[in-house]
């Protein structure tokens, strides 16, 4: 008897049927993972984990629930003896001191600009590094470097180039024409705060550039190969192909340096040390000034304002930016 190519298609169809609705990895069944931490296994698994739980737990959770309750208590250095309760009168005066609306202004403009500059500027380097072309591996060691380098490191550096006196930031320019003599970058209220958000965006980029290519290179061509047949120019294809696919990457990316630049104070403590007259301080950089003066329970509730925000933020931002499952779908991957 002689089947049909027909026949033959449908008995396939038959014996392997088409899966309904969306595919996903399904993982082992919740029971047989219960079971994996239970018994003899478990048991194993958790003397494994013991030491690197009490690793954290001395050295990530004691500071921070000890620096926590110390937040609500009167301790200074000049008097340890005496460290009574006084609940939130820390936080009263952080949010009563005169310069608590300046450091704010500061924080907002450091995080943001810094932020969009990195961005965009590690993004074209992706972009850039993503073709192939000559000595192609040298240019990316060359601008991966400054990742290794240490942030205070970096202000040093920095403080050295934008030096009134006799620095190469102010020698270029003068070379170049653009002005005529020298520039107090770091001592003046007006440009200090671009000097260190300068130095930061140069820092930043490297990050955005390293995770951006990795997404880039797990773009697939044939994505490409579909837009270019369908007549889509580099723009078209960079926002309705690129962006799209790489968007989780983005979104990561994006809440990382955030909370990295957002707690980056050694950049600017080597820089300016928060000057000149504040004009530089963010609340991490204030946060040290105060431990420094020995109030240590103001500076740990300046510690607890900025994971408060911090916190907020990321759930808003990962309410906004994670894409939504419809509840019919979930329901049916659940099965």
């Amino acid at each position: 008897m002689t089947v049909s190519r027909k026949e033959n298609a449908d008995a396939v169809t038959t014996l392997n049927p088409k899966p309904k609705g969306p595919q996903r990895f399904v993982g082992a069944p919740s029971g047989q993972r219960r079971r994996i931490f239970t018994g003899k296994d478990g048991f194993t698994i958790f003397l494994f984990l013991l030491p690197a739980l009490i690793f954290v737990g001395i050295f990530t959770y004691y500071p921070m629930i000890n620096g926590s309750q110390m937040a609500f208590r009167q301790w200074k250095l000049t008097n340890l003896t005496e460290t009574p309760w006084i609940w939130f009168e820390n936080f009263k005066t952080v949010l009563a001191d005169a310069n608590f609306a300046t450091i704010a202004w500061n924080t907002v403009v450091w995080v943001v600009v810094s932020l969009i500059f990195q961005f965009l500027i590690g993004f074209a380097v992706a972009l850039w590094l993503r073709n192939k072309f000559r000595f192609r591996g040298l240019y990316q060691a060359l601008i991966f470097f400054p990742w290794a380098i240490s942030g205070f490191l970096i202000g040093i550096m920095f403080r050295w180039m934008f030096n009134g006196e006799f620095g190469v930031v102010n020698d270029l320019l003068i070379r170049l024409g653009l002005i005529e003599k020298n520039i107090a970058w770091l001592s003046s209220p007006d440009t200090a705060m671009f000097a260190i958000i300068v130095a930061n965006i140069w820092y930043g980029v490297t990050f955005f550039a390293i995770m951006l290519l990795a997404a880039l290179q797990s773009v697939p061509e044939e994505l490409y190969e579909a837009a270019a047949l369908d007549g889509a120019g580099k723009a078209q294809t960079l926002f309705s192909v690129t962006i799209p696919y790489i968007s989780a990457t983005i979104a990561l990316t994006v809440l990382l340096r955030v909370i990295w630049i957002f707690n980056f104070p050694d950049l600017i403590w080597a820089m300016t040390n928060g000057g000149p007259a504040n004009q530089t301080h963010i609340f991490t950089t204030w946060m040290i000034q105060t431990t420094q003066k020995g109030d240590y329970g103001t500076a740990s509730a300046m510690g607890l304002i900025v994971v408060a925000f911090l916190l907020v933020f990321a759930i808003f931002y990962l309410m906004a930016t994670t894409e939504k499952t419809p509840k019919s779908e979930r329901k049916e991957a659940s099965k």
